[in-house]
């Protein structure tokens, strides 16, 4: 016992020093106040006497004194339990007392009952109460929430906390039994929605307050989600303020109205904001969370009563709103919206009410959702769907040359194409390597134009088209992974187009288009490798750096081909889109495949024998070979697998060039490096003067142009700095040459290679040099030629890559500038004059087609001219290709009609209506009496009967109105001879009808006499109706049926 009283005293001690040493904090006074605080051995959390002021517990005490400031000293009592020692500022004394508590002493729980009323005078205004007991005691108090029906509070603590907590809490519930008893005190509730709340509470509770503040003893609460609003406090009070309450509520209800959920969707935020701003008022949309299907809206009575008839208007004709899904296929759906979204802005603005939504594409989703009024969909739907029909596309391969001609001089091929198939056709730029031109419309429309463009193809070279039988289960292996196959035969077979029909189509025809010998050849192959597919292929792989690629295929294939001609087997190699580049793929017998494989390793193998070698190259020339970031060392090492050529460092007089790589490819590079010097050391300069103003336009853009040169004739080109426009002083004057034939410095362009190269490349650039000649065209067609916008001239331009400069109007000049290429100019000023030849053309053409004639007509003739729905005058027009134009209602001349167009035509159109005419002059007309009742018998449905009388006898029938004078008369109009047989026809049909109405012996004024005054209906075959009187009837129905 003594040395374990020895053992903890000297724990203590270093205890102590230890934390004592880390704590050390500013105090705030010389006599800061302090409290003892002890914690029993059984309430301890940290236990272990060996580690007494370290471990857990220390770094626990350090944290609380640095987050509340107060200075901790921690000793150990006889009994083995915890004295600590807190000073400090009496607020960081406390929050450090809770800390010690709660951390360092083990927790215990209890639970106190009291009545649910009484829970918020424990909590306290804004919860004060409830932390300054926490704070006192030493413990957590936990209080239900106002929707849990639990009386029971929960205190955790240590013990003698949980019964300070305890006593406290009852000792402010008997305080509130005392009051209750002392005042007479209820509890009471308002029905109030959920949604309402916040505008009773109103804007940071001003409405609340004013409650509140004449009703202090009054308490209110307000339950989340719940529909109504407690009251507390004395009787009297609580009666007042519920009274309150109630007429708020009741006047916020007033102004609500219920719409349907289903609306809210269509609601949008445009909508809300209009009524707001139009009706000055506030329209609030519940949240999600309140399930109401309330709208509020708030404001003057009468913007509240406009705003609500609004919405209501609105929600009606949403009941008119359908949501179709189309079904297009998504390839089509970029040609409906368009580029950029201008196709499917059209289509928005011309059917504004409808909302348009497509698939996001990563869907692959082929529905489109329309959605709005009614009719506009079905509009909307059948607008879309005829833009489907027109986006039909087929891409046609044509051979590159062949571009040109189908475009046509001055684009008239490919314009006739479009305008006759009613096609867009879209080819590729010039500097586009595609073939592929694209063809865009009706399916029917596509096919014809594509037959005519093959059929041109077809005309300007000796173009084959053969179909080669395959089994349709070979297609995929022949065309390879990714077309590796066929686009190999393709290459090797002079570019012939390889077309195999659609997948899963069961078709085994392949078609072959291109030069008759190439196409020959590329069959034998396909043939060639589909036996092999059925027999015995056999694919073998290969990996190689991509670098080797070029050496292993050789200048022009050569190196490749010696492979394949001694193997017999074919040899692929990755193209620019392929993910593996170092993939060669050998294809063909087992036998052939294991020998070419056998070869290739071998040239692999001794590409990977890598060598250093060296060669002397004179100084004066290593600038060339580093020249431009080393863009000629850079080409040596993509064409010769690789090869490093190393030259001296800048400054060194060394002459030596040392070159490391494949043996092979270090002996090609050393070869080809031998070539440059000597075309260096018989390098010469050449002086080509071209104007400086002409310079840009012989560049080309970017440069493209000299670039092409430059590879074409393999020299160098230097272009002059260009003139410095402020250098007019006397200074230049004095450096001005004395010649003054001499040509200027800025002009002078210099040009080094061998000479014979050197003097291609002048005359190359010297072509480049645009010149320009002048066109006479007659200056009122310049506005035709320059066309809406500067379309047409803009065409002309593109098409023939010229710059065509029109005069001013005010300058009244006939004289067209054309700039360009001499290779160009002939071709632009040909396209030029046809398009004055045509404009000239439309123009005679206008000004025949102008020629007009009037025919004098009795206007009681118009509408027999104009004939039922103006078919009659719309043949007219038709057949004499003129416009016919009848007088307005209010032009004086009544009887005159205009035609206008070709002379002859219109003569002839005159001549077809004074024909008209001349036949109406010779009619008559007749008035007979038809019993009115077989006139309906007479007419038919819908006027079938009637209409088969005119077409039979070739006259006009014209029955009288409800309410006619006499509504048995009937005229008849039409030539004399067949007025009377049609006459004699409806007399007939009047006997008929009218004695099989009758009662049998009688007449017609004895039928009246019978039929007496309308009774307003009649029941027939009735059971009390005689036999006779059934029989007569049915005969009549099946009569007039």
């Amino acid at each position: 016992r003594e040395h374990n009283r020895n053992s903890a005293n000297q724990g203590f001690k270093a205890a102590k020093s230890r934390i004592t040493c880390c704590c050390s904090i500013v105090e705030c006074c010389s006599n800061p106040p302090s409290k003892v605080f002890h914690v029993p051995l059984e309430e301890r959390k940290y236990k272990d006497i060996n580690q007494f002021g370290e471990g857990d517990q220390a770094k626990v005490c350090v944290d609380i004194m640095h987050k509340t400031g107060a200075h901790l000293e921690l000793s150990l009592a006889k009994d083995q339990g915890l004295s600590i020692m807190v000073s400090g500022k009496l607020d960081a004394v406390m929050k450090a007392r809770k800390e010690i508590v709660s951390r360092l002493q083990t927790q215990a729980s209890a639970t106190v009952a009291i009545p649910k009323e009484h829970h918020r005078f424990v909590i306290g205004k804004n919860g004060e109460k409830l932390q300054e007991l926490e704070l006192k005691t030493a413990t957590k108090i936990q209080i239900p929430r106002p929707d849990d029906t639990s009386n029971q509070i929960k205190i955790s603590g240590t013990r003698e906390g949980l019964e300070k907590a305890k006593h406290e809490i009852l000792l402010i519930s008997a305080e509130q039994v005392t009051l209750n008893t002392a005042n007479s005190y209820t509890v009471s509730s308002v029905t109030a929605p959920s949604w309402l709340h916040r505008f009773i509470i109103g804007k940071k509770g001003q409405n609340l307050a004013k409650i509140t503040q004449q009703m202090p003893k009054v308490h209110i609460e307000f339950t989340e989600g719940e529909d109504k609003i407690t009251l507390e406090g004395p009787t009297k009070d609580v009666q007042i303020v519920q009274g309150q309450i109630e007429a708020i509520v009741i006047d916020l209800v007033s102004t609500a109205f219920d719409i349907q959920l289903f609306f809210f969707f269509f609601l949008t935020m445009s909508h809300l904001n209009r009524i707001k701003e139009l009706h000055k008022v506030t329209v609030r949309i519940p949240p999600d969370n309140e399930k109401s299907t309330l709208i509020r809206i708030e404001g003057d009575p009468l913007g509240v009563q406009e705003a609500k008839n609004e919405l209501l208007e609105l929600a009606s004709r949403m009941e008119n709103e359908r949501t179709k899904d189309l079904i297009i296929e998504q390839r089509f759906h970029r040609a409906i919206i368009g580029q950029k979204g201008e196709r499917i802005k059209e289509v928005r603005d011309k059917f504004p009410e409808v909302i348009i939504n497509f698939p996001d594409p990563a869907q692959k989703s082929d529905i489109v959702q329309l959605r709005g009024p009614r009719t506009e969909v079905e509009k909307c739907s059948k607008f879309m769907q005829k833009i489907v029909e027109n986006s039909f596309s087929v891409s046609v391969p044509i051979f590159k040359q062949f571009h040109r001609n189908i475009i046509g001089k001055g684009g008239s091929n490919i314009k006739k194409i479009r305008e006759e198939t009613n096609t867009k056709i879209d080819l590729p730029a010039e500097n586009n390597n595609s073939e592929m031109i694209i063809i865009t419309g009706k399916k029917a429309n596509c096919e014809a134009a594509r037959v005519r463009i093959l059929a041109i193809q077809k005309e300007l070279a000796n173009i084959a088209e053969m179909e080669v039988s395959i089994p349709s289960k070979l297609h995929n292996s022949l065309i390879g992974s990714k077309g590796r196959l066929v686009r190999a035969i393709m290459e090797e077979c002079g570019g012939v187009h390889i077309h195999f029909p659609t997948e899963g189509s069961g078709i085994d025809k392949v078609t072959i288009r291109g030069p008759v010998d190439e196409v020959e050849k590329a069959k034998q192959q396909l043939l060639a490798l589909a036996e092999e597919k059925q027999t015995k292929s056999h694919t073998a792989e290969l990996q190689a750096k991509p670098e080797y690629h070029k050496f292993l295929i050789g200048k022009g294939g050569a190196n490749i081909r010696k492979v394949r001609d001694s193997t017999g087997a074919r040899i692929i190699f990755p193209t620019a889109e392929d993910k593996d580049q170092e993939l060669i793929t050998v294809v063909g017998t087992e036998e052939a495949v294991r020998e070419a494989q056998r070869e290739l390793e071998e040239l692999i193998k001794g590409l990977e024998n890598v060598v250093e070698d060296t060669m002397i190259v004179d100084p004066k020339h290593h600038r060339y070979f580093v020249a431009r970031r080393g863009q000629v060392l850079r080409d040596l090492a993509d064409e010769y697998g690789g090869v490093m050529v190393s030259f001296p460092r800048t400054g060194t007089l060394s002459d030596k060039v040392t070159l490391k790589g494949a043996k092979e490819c270090v002996e090609a590079a050393k070869k080809r490096m031998m070539e440059i010097v000597e075309d260096l050391d018989a390098q010469v300069t050449i002086e080509c003067v071209i104007a400086q103003k002409f310079h840009r336009s012989i560049m080309g853009p970017k440069g493209s142009r000299i670039q092409q040169i430059t590879r074409d004739h393999n020299v160098q080109i230097k272009f002059p700095e260009r003139e410095d426009p402020q250098g007019e002083g006397s200074a230049r004057k004095l450096k001005e040459p004395v010649d003054p034939n001499a040509p200027k410095k800025c002009d002078v362009i210099v040009i080094s290679g061998r000479k014979e190269r050197c003097e291609a490349a002048v005359e190359a650039l010297k072509a480049l040099v645009p010149v320009t000649i002048e066109v006479e065209v007659p200056f009122e067609l310049h506005r035709y030629i320059i066309g809406q916008k500067g379309s047409g001239i803009r065409k002309m331009m593109e098409d023939y890559e010229v710059n065509i400069q029109v005069p001013a109007p005010d300058q009244q000049s006939d004289i067209i500038a054309i700039t360009g290429l001499e290779s160009h100019l002939d071709r632009a000023k040909e396209g030029l004059l046809e398009r004055v030849k045509e404009l000239q053309a439309e123009q005679e053409d206008r000004a025949l087609r102008s020629f007009k004639l009037t025919i004098t007509v009795d206007p009681k003739y118009h509408p027999k001219i104009i004939g039922r729905k103006g078919a009659v005058i719309t043949n007219i027009r038709t057949e004499h290709d003129v416009n016919i134009q009848f007088p307005e209602k209010n032009d004086e001349n009544q009887d005159q009609i205009t035609i206008t167009g070709y002379e002859q035509k219109a003569i002839a159109a005159r001549d077809a209506i004074q024909a008209i005419v001349d036949e109406l002059e010779d009619m008559i007309s007749e008035d007979i009496t038809l019993d009115s009742r077989v006139h309906a018998r007479i007419i038919g449905a819908r006027g079938k009967g009637i209409r088969k009388i005119m077409d039979e006898f070739k006259v006009d029938l014209r029955f009288p109105q409800s309410g006619a004078a006499d509504p048995n008369l009937v005229t008849v109009t039409g030539r004399p001879e067949l007025v009377d047989e049609a006459i004699d026809h409806l007399l007939n049909l009047e006997e008929e009808y009218v004695s099989f109405l009758l009662p049998h012996g009688g007449s017609a004024a004895a039928m009246d006499e019978q039929r007496g005054p309308s009774k307003g209906f009649v029941v027939r075959e009735a059971p009390w109706a005689s036999t006779n009187e059934k029989v007569r009837l049915k005969l009549s129905l099946l009569f007039f049926s």
